[in-house]
């Protein structure tokens, strides 16, 4: 039987390898394929009658693993520079601005329509309102060097201060100057742990001569994100940080503390370090959208209840989208098409308090809103003139 499950698995990592490489070709983002494979061998096995264990709990795992590597990832890529400083203020703007207007205007609707609290139509309204950089990054590597460079910012930004306001909302009983005091103090607090673990994380990369050295560091990552979730401080600031350090240590190498760490050495391994978690991404990423593939209900995408709202919640982040894109003079082909949801949003929405949740904003909702976006993601590219990746 174990026998078995390696094939299967073995199998269904080979399909969404081919599913990544061909999506440059098909303009189809592969995370559209993989969910449409989970849920086609969820209804295989039901008509063969295999019995499969519940396997919802592996969800909101794979999805905070996926989060950490998909923000290290983005962040590694990232070039700062003078030169770059209009292209992050940008995506901050697009970033933040987008999620202050969406969430108001959902949490509005939830409070008129829904019944629900100010406070609970905030922390329902959040998770829809962050920009999944697990699908929007490995879908825009065939745009141009500019628009693929914003649309890493923009999600990988959208999906920290996301996290950032979900947790101030759903943390706090009560919204005052003492929560913002506490919030602003765990955010000096995270960063300076994110400067001192950075320093010595790249230290341990720079020094360690075992051969193996890339899993350490990649676990005491992990450990200090889990920790800080613990004590409610905003742990992927850390993530993000320690990548745009590492990933621009040419730009300071010639600084006299930067020259303790060997920068040229550890550039080289720098490189290397960043392959092995670009490929760690790709498993982690493809098994999350395989399995929230194969646990969505054909009534979670057929909910004619929810569709209405999910429809109407589409419609406003699209046009919002619009706006935003308009005023920051960005061209709308194809970043006005470039706004999914999706792995970011469903562990927010799995992450709020059993007595926040209300009616409207349920499951079928937060699929059907993935959807769409995703979709609407697919159009865009697939009529997209093909750009130059200078």
């Amino acid at each position: 039987m174990e026998i078995n499950y390696i094939i299967i698995f073995c199998v269904l990592m080979l399909i969404a390898y081919v599913f990544d490489l061909t999506s440059s070709r098909t303009k189809i983002p592969s995370v559209i394929l993989l969910l449409g494979l989970g849920f086609g061998i969820q209804q295989l096995t039901r008509s063969i009658g295999l019995s499969i264990p519940d396997l919802s709990e592996f969800l909101p795992l794979l999805g905070t693993i996926g989060l950490i590597l998909i923000v290290l990832e983005g962040s590694l890529e990232l070039e700062l520079s003078p030169g770059k400083l209009g292209t992050i203020r940008k995506s901050f703007l697009g970033a933040l601005i987008p999620i202050v207007l969406l969430a108001s205007a959902l949490a509005w609707l939830f409070h008129e329509y829904g019944d629900a609290s100010w406070k609970n139509s905030l922390i329902n309204a959040i998770p829809l309102c962050v920009i999944s950089s697990a699908i929007a990054i490995p879908s825009v590597r065939n745009l141009s060097s500019s628009n693929r460079e914003y649309i890493i910012y923009e999600s990988s930004l959208s999906d920290i201060i996301g996290v950032l306001v979900f947790n101030f909302l759903a943390l706090n009983s009560v919204i005052d100057g003492i929560a913002f005091l506490e919030f602003g103090w765990q955010l000096l607090l995270i960063t300076i742990i994110s400067f001192v673990a950075t320093v010595v994380l790249s230290f341990l990369l720079s020094r360690i001569d075992h051969h193996i050295k890339f899993v350490p560091i990649i676990l005491l990552i992990v450990l200090i994100y889990a920790i800080s979730k613990i004590y409610h401080l905003p742990g992927l600031v850390f993530i993000l940080l320690f990548g745009l350090f590492i990933g621009n240590l040419n730009k300071i190498k010639n600084n006299k503390w930067i020259q303790k760490l060997k920068p040229d050495h550890l550039h080289a391994e720098v490189e290397r370090f960043h392959e092995l978690i670009v490929e760690g991404t790709f498993l982690i990423r493809s098994l999350f959208f395989l399995l929230f593939g194969f646990l969505i209900e054909s009534a979670e995408i057929v909910n004619t209840q929810s569709l209405k709202w999910a429809l109407i919640t589409s419609g406003i982040i699209l046009a919002i989208r619009f706006i935003q894109l308009k005023i920051s003079r960005l061209p709308l082909r194809p970043l006005w098409f470039i706004a999914p949801r999706g792995l970011i949003t469903v562990l927010l929405f799995l992450s709020i308090p059993q007595g926040d949740t209300i009616p409207l904003v349920e499951r079928s909702m937060i699929i059907q809103v993935i959807l769409i976006t995703a979709v609407w993601m697919m159009i865009g590219l697939m009529f997209n003139k093909t750009e130059s990746n200078t």
